[in-house]
């Protein structure tokens, strides 16, 4: 689909789904990329950690793409970068501090200089023909976090990537009402909107609010303290660097993330003012009640710092009468992981805080008063929620439209919906999908080898081996192997077992090598059916002597 004279929208990824946010325009034969993320795999996909959006559908578009603008510096909006902006052949733009996180992905991949990114300064506008895209600061729980105004022939959109309201903001200076009204005075006619938080009916508050929650906590604790919030929140950080000086605590940053998120924030003119921090050794050897710790984990990660320290196999190690404060919002799906973390924290007589107990966490996306005064600003024709699930989308709609907006249309990946000219409505689809990161190479989500695997982690396998001479006869007994078919202390006498139906599946039998292997592998299949109940992969290797 080749966009006309109008204004076309198409989510590949966050529309339907929390995360892998990936968004296009398309106008007057060019289409233009806002986002390039991840999401984070579950138990459905045995051995893959990242899971990438499928592209194909700007993939056979490359000539007509122009770029791609990056709202900020979270996994779920620039994460796939290293792994497809090669391919994609475009230059990326994004502000210092999101394209600082942005280079050392580019570095790991040994792809950088191959990749063209371009800073961009806030107000200044980028001509990206037939797209102009000037970038406005918002806040979230990330420096730098921006939305994007995107100004068309066709029509004018404000794109809000994630975004809350801080009054009173620990790293940045967010747009004031005043700047966001003058942009709704000048004209917007879309506002494409985060939906997270629709549900919540309170304002996500100030980060600098959490500062006095954090700091009572951590002063009123006689042991060691670890603190475990999300990396990229660096305003968070900050605040953790104040608290360990107002209570006498010496700082311990711990985690790969986290030292990455410092590098980059000190480089690009923010935490400049943090304490001095000390390695876990040193960490150790001080005084329970004059060290502050700070790692990844929080999500329940499991190679991360916390779960590390949670098993006992970290060089930071607690004991019971410390803490461990949860400084982040629990995202939906990490609730087992984070369950198993803090009962292992639980049964060393640790103490643990979370946001019910304290004001310890602030959320970075907008609950409904927020939405309500950036409809008030902006004064949109038309509302697009993007960045949810179907219920938070589907809520912000019916909340958009009951405060005053005139329209709203509802998408979800893969719509290909034309905002303008006229009444907005859905024109066609977009092929998606997801691919997964299995080691160092990209695999489509569904394809045979992910298949396989859940096959493999579901019912077991058994391996066959089975000797034949040339007349086609058995030679010796058949060899078995088998991995996690549940016959435990019964094992031998299921192998015995499945060697006499694989040995009595090759007697006699003179229809031709593919039909005798499929002869054992369905003899064998059978026995394990009738012992457990399971239909294990049976993999069957005839060797002729």
């Amino acid at each position: 689909m080749t966009p006309k004279n109008e204004l076309l929208f198409c989510a590949l990824g966050g529309s339907g789904e929390i995360g892998m946010n990936v968004n296009l325009y398309g106008c007057r034969g060019k289409w233009l990329m806002v986002d390039c993320g991840i999401t984070f795999a579950d138990p459905a996909y045995p051995g893959i950690d990242v899971i990438l959006p499928d592209l194909q559908f700007i993939e056979d578009r490359l000539d007509d793409l122009v770029g791609i603008v990056l709202t900020h510096g979270h996994e779920d909006h620039i994460g796939a970068l290293p792994y497809l902006a090669e391919d994609l052949g475009v230059p990326l733009y994004a502000t210092p501090f999101t394209a600082g996180l942005i280079r050392g992905k580019l570095d790991e991949e040994g792809i950088s200089d191959r990749v063209k990114l371009k800073l961009v300064e806030y107000g200044k506008r980028i001509d990206l023909k037939p797209f102009g895209v000037t970038f406005v600061p918002l806040s979230h729980s990330i420096p730098e976090a921006s939305a994007l105004v995107i100004d068309t022939p066709e029509g004018k959109v404000f794109h809000s990537g994630d975004w809350k309201l801080d009054p009173t903001p620990v790293l940045g200076k967010p747009a004031s009402p005043e700047e966001l009204t003058a942009i709704g005075d000048a004209g917007i006619d879309v506002l494409v909107c985060d939906s997270t938080n629709v549900f919540n009916k309170e304002a996500s508050g100030s980060e600098a609010s959490v500062r006095k929650g954090l700091g009572e906590t951590i002063a009123r604790a006689k042991g060691r303290v670890l603190v475990t919030s999300f990396a990229s929140n660096a305003a968070r950080l900050h605040t953790l660097g104040q608290v360990a000086r107002e209570t006498g605590r010496r700082l311990c940053v711990t985690g790969r993330s986290l030292d990455r998120i410092l590098k980059v924030a000190k480089a690009t003119g923010y935490l400049l003012d943090f304490p001095e921090t000390i390695d876990p050794e040193a960490a150790m050897r001080l005084p329970k009640n004059k060290v502050l710790i700070v790692a990844t984990g929080g999500q329940g990660e499991a190679r991360a710092a916390l779960s590390r320290v949670a098993e006992g196999s970290h060089t930071i190690s607690l004991d019971a009468g410390d803490m461990v404060i949860f400084s982040s919002k629990q995202i939906p799906g990490n609730e087992v992981a984070i369950g198993r973390i803090q009962n292992l924290l639980a049964g060393k007589g640790v103490e643990m805080v979370t946001e019910r107990q304290a004001h310890v966490h602030v959320s970075g996306h907008p609950g409904r008063p927020e939405l309500a005064k950036m409809y008030e600003w902006l004064r949109p024709d038309l509302l697009v929620p993007t960045h949810g699930e179907m219920r938070h989308m589907m809520e912000q709609a019916r909340f958009g439209l009951a405060q005053g907006v005139p329209n709203s249309i509802v998408q979800k990946d893969g719509d290909i919906v034309r905002l303008l000219p006229g009444p907005a409505k859905k024109i066609g689809n977009a092929p998606i999908g997801r691919l997964v990161l299995d080691g160092d190479v990209i695999l489509p989500a569904d394809g045979s080898t992910v298949n396989e695997r859940r096959k493999l982690a579901l019912n077991g396998q058994i391996s066959v081996a089975v000797a034949m001479g040339k007349d086609g006869r058995l030679i010796g007994r058949p060899q078995i192997r088998v991995q996690g078919v549940p016959v435990e202390d019964e094992r031998q006498a299921f192998v015995d077992d499945a060697v006499d139906a694989a040995a009595q599946a090759m007697r006699g039998n003179r229809r031709g090598i593919d039909r005798q292997r499929e002869d054992v592998r369905l003899a064998v299949r059978k026995i394990a059916t009738r012992w457990t109940g399971k239909k294990p992969i049976v993999d069957v290797l005839l060797i002729e002597a």
